[in-house]
């Protein structure tokens, strides 16, 4: 019984980690349209949400710490918000920066140094900075 007991929670274990790295989207009309998944999220996590759609150059230009290159093949830190912008203005929304603070607070932290008039360069620099120890390997953003 024992061995079964632990093949049980073994089991569980691996369901729940893999539903916390499970990445949902969803499409909506344009990136001024956030979506629904959002809606019993805090107020700040709406606006990051609408800030990194609002600022793809910037963010698109900033890694990510969080280990989503590995879990979710991200590039930038704009990844972790979303996956894809459509040609006819559609976007379709990723929900992990729902689950992850590092994501939150790369974005949150690039888009405030830019409204106080850093460069995308020296914003690259301090986040690389900021995270490069005591942090996943950032994801493959090329150098700005």
């Amino acid at each position: 019984m024992h061995k079964k007991s632990l093949v049980v929670l073994i089991m569980l274990i691996v369901s729940i980690v893999s539903a916390a790295c499970s990445n949902s989207s969803e499409e909506t009309a344009s990136n001024e349209v956030l979506p629904e998944f959002l809606k019993d999220k805090s107020e700040e996590m709406q606006t990051i949400y609408a800030n990194a759609a609002q600022n793809k150059e910037l963010l698109e230009n900033i890694p990510c710490y969080c280990g989503c290159d590995e879990s979710a093949r991200h590039r930038n830190n704009y990844d972790c918000f979303i996956h894809e912008n459509i040609r006819d203005g559609k976007v379709i929304w990723d929900d992990h920066g729902t689950k992850c603070g590092v994501c939150l607070e790369i974005a949150a932290q690039s888009v405030s140094d830019l409204e106080s008039g850093k460069s995308i360069k020296q914003i690259r620099q301090s986040i690389d900075e900021k995270y490069k120890s005591g942090y996943a390997k950032p994801t493959p953003t090329p150098e700005v």
